[in-house]
């Protein structure tokens, strides 16, 4: 058999051979094709130069980025000036023309994040703010009356209107981003992982493994780590420390419970509480599916394993917290949904931690990119973070 070239998607079965044979090369390896990782190649084989996406499950999109809310943010919460504030901005914008242009569905229904009491509502005036300074567009507090005539079966002291979030078709986007990463040239090898790295005087000697233990060696002159909830085991591959460098990871679980029957369709838009302390999660609020159905979600959980499991003993705990908004709600309306793992960075109970996109050459690994902590809104920023990451291969003179 030829020795394969990297140039399409590779399901490779469990009897190929086609693993054992002498090395190829690739200018740019990127590990992992859920969104953050397809928007990366699409963006690096727009020009010249093979790009080559690896990714351990048998399709596109399967971990992180099919276990969400699927809202596309609009940039209220995070501090200003950093990463997550700027490219959720500038992603929501660009998402939306993406899936304007090329048929993606997606849906400007709006969102509103409740002072459920008095007490609440300074909160609510400071994401206000911290949205307006951070460029958040079309940003205004609406009193109870005015939330009334938008929500009427809200319950809330006042809110902070949003009418520039929206939903997503997630799994459409992934598959057009799959689709044009494959038309500019790109090539994604699934149901293979990275398991190794060693570093050469002008790139990386990559050893792959595919199914049943075959593995494969080429050389990359360079690795994008985007491999979401496995990114500090990648990270280490390449001999950083992930506690040194703060890339551990500490998973946190989100269960979701769907609302049974009609009263979905007593809620318009998105409904959000005020957030968590530390941004450890914004709360379980209750979120519209294109298809107008009503989930809640999610919740935090510490998790040591990946099982994407519902537990339906915690939906009275979700019932409890959503009926303070939601008082149309009864235990019986909800029934387990999906779950998600966010890949985060910040310690339990630690202040909040930003974004990492970083290349490695003060690590001693030019040509090395980590990407760490890529939780939400990394659906939002998915294309502005491309665009990040190629700026910094621009600028250390790795592509063009």
């Amino acid at each position: 058999m030829n020795t394969p070239r990297f140039r399409a998607v590779i399901l490779f079965p469990e009897n190929i051979s086609c693993y054992k044979v002498p090395m190829t090369e690739v200018d740019i390896t990127i590990v992992g094709a859920g969104v953050i990782g397809l928007a990366i190649a699409r963006e690096l084989s727009s020009g010249t130069g093979q790009v080559a996406v690896l990714e351990r499950e048998a399709g596109p999109g399967m971990g992180i980025s099919s276990r969400n809310s699927e809202v596309v943010h609009a940039g209220i919460y995070y501090p200003t000036g950093s990463l997550k504030a700027r490219l959720c901005v500038e992603g929501s914008r660009l998402l939306s023309s993406f899936c304007l242009r090329f048929g993606v569905p997606f849906s400007r229904i709006g969102k509103v994040i409740v002072a459920s009491c008095p007490g609440e509502t300074p909160a609510v005036e400071e994401l206000h703010r911290q949205g307006v300074e951070n460029g958040a567009e079309g940003l205004t507090l609406i009193n109870g009356k005015e939330l009334a005539k938008r929500e009427p079966h809200v319950s809330g002291d006042c809110a902070l209107l949003s009418p520039h979030t929206g939903i997503v078709d997630t799994h459409r986007l992934t598959k057009t981003l799959e689709r044009h990463c494959l038309g500019q040239g790109a090539s994604i090898l699934y149901r293979t992982g990275l398991s190794g790295i060693e570093k050469k005087p002008s790139g990386y000697l990559c050893r792959a493994e595919g199914p049943g233990g075959s593995t494969y060696r080429f050389f990359s002159r360079v690795v994008i780590n985007a491999a979401g909830l496995d990114g500090d085991k990648l990270a280490q591959l390449a001999g950083i420390d992930p506690d040194e460098a703060g890339y551990r990871i500490f998973p946190l679980k989100g269960e979701y419970f769907r609302v049974r029957g009609s009263k979905g369709s007593l809620v318009n838009g998105l409904v959000y509480p005020v957030p968590e302390r530390n941004l450890a999660g914004l709360g379980i609020h209750a979120t519209k599916d294109l298809a107008g159905s009503l989930r809640l979600g999610p919740n935090t959980l510490p998790v040591d394993s990946s099982g994407y499991d519902v537990d339906p003993s915690h939906a009275s705990a979700f019932y409890e917290s959503a009926r303070v908004l939601l008082p149309f709600l009864e235990p019986d309306d909800l029934c387990p949904d999906m779950a998600g793992i966010r890949p985060k960075i910040q310690k339990p109970g630690g202040p909040a931690r930003d974004f990492v996109i970083c290349h490695e050459d003060g690590r001693g690994l030019p040509g090395m990119i980590t990407l760490a902590g890529i939780e939400s809104p990394g659906l939002t920023s998915c294309l502005a973070i491309a665009s990040s990451v190629k700026g910094l291969l621009k600028g250390a003179g790795l592509t063009r």
